[in-house]
């Protein structure tokens, strides 16, 4: 296993993240204790996760409670595990009440910070992430809420997800005046079909130093050796239209140098730089191992020219992208 420092901080995490969006809807407990200590052995250091996961059985904080339970067996689990969690979504507590809707209130973090760590059997979490943009929150008292963890100790470093590159910008400004480090990550979708992060986003966490997080790197599994089949699974004809080409050309590379399409993608992000690690969101141990192989390919230039021919992305940085 690879380890990379986290943007600018000191802090070095595996190359690769352990997704847990999976456990406890499609991924049993059992098979999640399996996935996670198998992480460990193999080096992945770096586990994701959020409050709200399990919405898809509409069982709001299972997942975190099953990480609880895995790092109460012992035997260095906790101590091990870079751990990050998330808020900012609608968790339909009834105690939350009007709040219960999404948001950064200092109110709503402080609640489900502190719900998270009961459900996480821990005292403490490495990141703590904005699950989302809230545009109606100030700054001043975001940060108020963050800064307050931090300063207790209870946080190490602070992520944002799908955040624009402009609030990043605002964010790290309003920071440096309170002689705060601000944003450590940014976790955002980012893969071979969807490359809009490269337009503003990824130079602003570059130029930030903040370190690069992405989810869904098969892109729901269009990427992952099956796109045809997930396609007719959307039965949608303006997705069939956009990337059906796009896919056979894609299957035809990747069946040229013998390299399968899952592993390509998943090589294409290590690759570039400034992605710190892709979230591998395994939902059965085989996924997992299968995911870790894409750490043994480089891929050349011809090859990367070629993805670059069939994904071809927004055409570089704005505003060259799109002026001169």
């Amino acid at each position: 296993m690879e380890y990379k420092y986290l943007g600018r901080t000191g802090m070095r995490v595996s190359s690769l993240c352990l997704g847990t969006m999976n456990f406890g809807s499609t991924t049993t407990e059992e098979e999640a204790f399996q996935i996670m200590d198998a992480a460990l052995e193999a080096g992945i250091n770096f586990f994701d996760t959020a409050n709200n996961y399990g919405f898809l059985t509409g069982d709001q904080g299972i997942t975190e409670r099953i990480i609880g339970r895995w790092f109460a067996q012992g035997g260095g689990r906790r101590e091990r595990v870079i751990l990050a969690t998330k808020v900012h979504e609608d968790m339909h507590d009834e105690n939350d009440g009007p709040n219960t809707v999404p948001g950064l209130s200092i109110y709503k973090v402080r609640r489900h910070f502190e719900a998270s760590l009961k459900r996480l059997q821990t005292d403490h979490v490495e990141v703590y992430y904005m699950h989302h943009v809230d545009r109606r929150v100030s700054w001043e008292e975001k940060w108020d809420a963050f800064q307050n963890l931090y300063e207790r100790g209870m946080i190490d470093y602070i992520g944002a997800s799908n955040f624009p590159a402009w609030e990043i910008a605002r964010a790290q400004g309003e920071a440096k005046a309170r002689h705060f480090m601000g944003i450590s990550v940014e976790q955002d979708k980012y893969n071979l079909a969807c490359r809009l992060p490269e337009l503003e986003l990824l130079p602003a966490c570059r130029e930030y130093g903040i370190g690069v997080t992405t989810w869904s790197p098969l892109e729901g599994g269009l990427l992952s050796g099956k796109g045809a089949e997930t396609l007719r699974k959307k039965n949608n004809a303006a997705l069939e239209q956009k990337y059906g080409p796009q896919l056979a050309q894609y299957k035809k590379i990747c069946g040229e140098a013998g390299l399968e399409e899952a592993d390509v993608a998943l090589a294409w992000l290590l690759h570039n730089p400034i992605v710190t690690s892709p979230i591998i969101g395994a939902r059965t141990l085989e996924q997992m191992e299968k995911s870790i192989r894409a750490m043994e390919i480089k891929l050349d230039d011809d090859m990367l020219r070629a993805l670059d021919e069939v994904f071809p992305g927004p055409g570089g940085e704005a505003p060259e992208a799109y002026a001169w």
